[in-house]
C-alpha cells in the first residue's frame, strides 16, 4: 500500500478556454496536516472537486487512498470527510435529526465525536438548525464530518466568513478529534494564520500553477527579506534568482528571495543603497508576496496621498 493518501500526476483543468489547473503534481503522505493556500480563482476548489471525483480532470490523473479519483466507490468516499465553506444543513432538522440522517448513511459512527464537537460549541440537539449562527453551523457540520471517524478529512475553506471565536473553536474542535490514528487533513483556507497553527506542510497554488510545496518549517526558513534604503532614485533591479516579490515605498525597497545565497547578498550590495538590513518576515508575508505579482508595486498609502 502506498504511503501516500493523496497523488495528482499532471492534474489539468480547462474551463473552455480557462485554465484553472496546470500540471499540478502532489503527493500527500498519511498522518500529515496539508496546507493548500491559494488566491481566489487560483484552482484550490477545482483540484479538491478532481481529487474527489466530483470533477474530471482534462488531463492528467489523481488517486485518494489508492483508489483512482474517478473510480471511487462507496466504501472508500465513506472513509473520507468532506465539508466545504457553505457549511450545508437542512434547515428543517434539528441536530438530532441531523445527527440521525448522517448516521443511517455510514458504516461508523462514533456518537460520542459527535457529541465532543457538538458540546465544544455549545449546541443543544434539539435545537433547529435554521436557528444556528454560521459558525454554529460549521461546527454542526464538522461534528457530522467527524463523526463517521474517516482516514481522511478535505476541508475547503472551512473557516470562510466566521469570526475569531468561532474560527478559533472550529482548530480547537478539528485538532482535538483527529491528532490521533495518523489520520490525514488537507486544509484549504485563505486564513493564514490558523493555517500556521496547525499545517506540517504547505502547498501555494498561484495563477493555477503549484509554486510552493514544501515543509512549514523548511518554507519559513527559504524565504528571506531586505529592506534597502535609497537617498535618490531607485535603480533598475537586475536579475536576481529566486525573486518573489518587491514592494516600493517612498524611499525604500522591500526585496523578498526565495532560496538565497551569498550571490543574492552580493546582488543587492550593489545596488547602491544606503542601508541595506535583512529582517524578519512572518508567514502571512511570505505567502502573501508568493501570490502578489512578481513586479516593483508601490504603497497604496502613497498611492492614496497622491490621488
Amino acid at each position: 500500500m502506498s504511503q501516500y493518501v493523496i497523488e495528482t500526476e499532471g492534474l489539468t483543468r480547462y474551463f473552455g478556454n480557462k485554465l484553472a489547473v496546470d500540471q499540478l503534481n502532489l503527493k500527500i503522505p498519511k498522518g500529515e496536516i496539508f496546507a493548500f493556500l491559494g488566491r481566489n480563482g487560483s484552482g484550490k476548489t477545482t483540484t479538491i472537486r478532481m481529487m474527489l471525483g466530483l470533477l474530471k480532470p482534462s488531463r492528467g490523473k489523481s488517486s485518494i487512498l489508492g483508489c483512482n479519483s474517478q473510480k471511487l466507490t462507496k466504501e472508500y468516499r465513506n472513509r473520507i470527510g468532506y465539508m466545504t465553506e457553505d457549511h450545508f444543513v437542512y434547515r428543517w432538522m434539528s441536530i438530532a435529526e441531523c445527527a440521525k440522517y448522517q448516521k443511517a448513511g455510514v458504516p461508523n459512527w462514533n456518537h460520542h465525536v459527535f457529541q465532543t464537537v457538538i458540546d465544544h460549541f455549545n449546541l443543544s440537539s434539539k435545537t433547529k438548525t435554521k436557528h444556528l449562527s454560521r459558525g454554529e453551523r460549521a461546527g454542526l457540520c464538522l461534528a457530522l464530518t467527524l463523526a463517521p471517524e474517516p482516514e481522511l478529512l478535505i476541508l475547503d475553506d472551512p473557516a470562510l466568513g466566521l469570526d475569531p471565536v468561532a474560527r478559533m473553536s472550529l482548530i480547537e474542535a478539528m485538532l482535538a478529534v483527529t491528532r490521533k490514528n495518523d489520520r490525514t487533513i488537507l486544509f484549504s483556507s485563505h486564513l493564514i494564520n490558523d493555517v500556521e497553527r496547525v499545517a506540517d506542510r504547505v502547498a501555494i497554488l498561484d495563477r493555477s500553477v503549484l509554486r510552493v510545496n514544501s515543509p512549514m518549517e523548511e518554507f519559513r526558513n527559504q524565504v528571506k527579506c531586505w529592506s534597502l534604503e535609497f537617498p535618490m532614485n531607485f535603480p533598475d533591479l537586475p536579475d536576481i534568482p529566486g525573486l518573489v516579490h518587491v514592494h516600493q515605498f517612498e524611499n525604500r525597497l522591500e526585496i523578498t528571495v526565495a532560496n538565497p545565497d551569498e550571490k543574492t547578498e552580493i546582488i543587492l550590495n550593489s545596488l547602491g543603497a544606503s542601508s541595506m538590513e535583512p529582517h524578519e518576515i512572518s508567514l502571512e508575508h511570505s505567502v502573501i508576496n508568493y501570490m502578489s505579482s512578481r513586479d516593483r508595486t508601490g504603497s497604496l498609502l502613497k498611492l492614496a496621498a497622491m490621488a
